[in-house]
């Protein structure tokens, strides 16, 4: 990991005139690749793996990916998905799938691409230069995550995932980094003007604090065992069917601490995150064990996750679903409030942690 600057004063020093803005992302005449994904692309690409549509099509609430169901003549529906162009490399997209067909194959409730041997690489097919694989369409509903029961299975499943993923050692997929998630977004959203001028001193200030504090969390170092994670295990990813958690999109698979598919589930005061946590931990421990050290990292990957989202909305902000669908960022209210948030979090790195609930000890 690269050494954490004293202060970021000389990151990003070309500000502009705050009423003009020349940087690459707000080239007017510039086109995202997904302005050339058709109605007609769809369709051919989909048809392309011997599938006759009935030119029903919906776009289903993604923003990374375009990701869209599909009508099939006398057959159910199918997901298609676009992934987005330049983010992953070939290798990384199949690994991806490598590993979501091995935890279906042992019976872990995943939503795994569709295989079609008429593929060079099987689930994985490239159309008019865009890639794509199709998945069946999955209903269900959100987890209960008041329900001890609900908590309980996912902590099992979580667990068995974890299982599998300590043995499954990604080659291709990323790693969490506090460079990566920290460092990186801090400085783009500098070098790229979207901090506003008069705002900047205290954004530099409160960002430097927070990346020192997580240079010491040893979350890059051999202190914590890392294993091949589901990545973004929020609730919106699982879907709950037939009595159990379905686990969805696995797009953003990566190499970290077990503790990053844990505490995304956790909400609420930390009386009830405990509680929570508690239930969780009694069936993931069925399968994995949880190191209690990890505990530490909450925090920690928390304010990551929040840096890691606001420089991924400035690095999509060229893809121009991105302001329909999120006209409150980039505003002079949403960095002001942004900043407040990045204190907050600066607080509750100093609080102590969760405890191992008693039962465990």
């Amino acid at each position: 990991m690269s050494g954490i600057p004293d202060d970021l004063d000389n990151i990003g020093n070309r500000i502009q005139d705050e009423n003009v803005d020349d940087s690459p992302i707000f080239r007017s005449n510039y086109i995202h690749p997904y302005e050339k994904l058709t109605p007609d692309i769809v369709i051919n690409a989909v048809e392309s793996l011997g599938y006759i549509s009935d030119a029903r099509i919906l776009a289903l609430n993604s923003y990374e990916n375009r990701v869209y169901q599909v009508g099939i003549q006398d057959q159910e529906p199918i997901i298609i998905k676009f992934y987005r162009p330049e983010r992953w490399s070939i290798s990384q997209i199949l690994e991806e799938h490598e590993f979501t067909n091995k935890l279906y194959s042992l019976d872990i409730p995943v939503v795994p691409p569709k295989v079609f041997s008429a593929l060079e690489y099987k689930t994985l097919g490239n159309f008019e230069n865009f890639l794509f694989s199709i998945y069946p369409r999955q209903g269900g509903r959100a987890p209960e995550l008041d329900n001890l029961e609900h908590l309980f299975q996912l902590g099992q499943f979580i667990g068995r995932i974890h299982s599998v993923g300590a043995s499954f050692n990604f080659k291709f997929r990323n790693s969490i980094s506090v460079e990566d998630f920290g460092e990186k977004n801090v400085r783009y959203l500098i070098d790229n003007n979207f901090i506003p001028k008069d705002l900047l001193p205290a954004y530099k200030s409160i960002s430097s604090q927070l990346l020192k504090i997580l240079s010491l969390t040893q979350l890059n170092s051999n202190k914590f065992k890392t294993i091949s994670l589901h990545g973004d295990c929020h609730p919106g990813n699982i879907l709950w069917r037939e009595e159990r958690p379905h686990f969805l999109d696995f797009d953003d698979a990566i190499t970290g601490p077990a503790i990053q598919d844990l505490w995304m589930l956790l909400s609420g005061e930390k009386e009830n995150r405990q509680k929570q946590f508690s239930e969780i931990l009694e069936g993931y421990e069925n399968f994995y064990y949880f190191d209690s050290s990890e505990l530490a990292l909450i925090e920690p990957l928390r304010v990551l996750r929040v840096l890691n989202y606001n420089g991924w909305l400035a690095k999509r902000w060229k893809d121009p679903a991105f302001p329909i669908s999120f006209p409150w960022f980039n505003t002079q209210k949403y960095w002001s409030e942004h900043i407040l948030e990045l204190k907050e979090l600066l607080s509750s790195l100093n609080e102590p942690a969760l405890n191992l609930p008693n039962k465990f000890y």
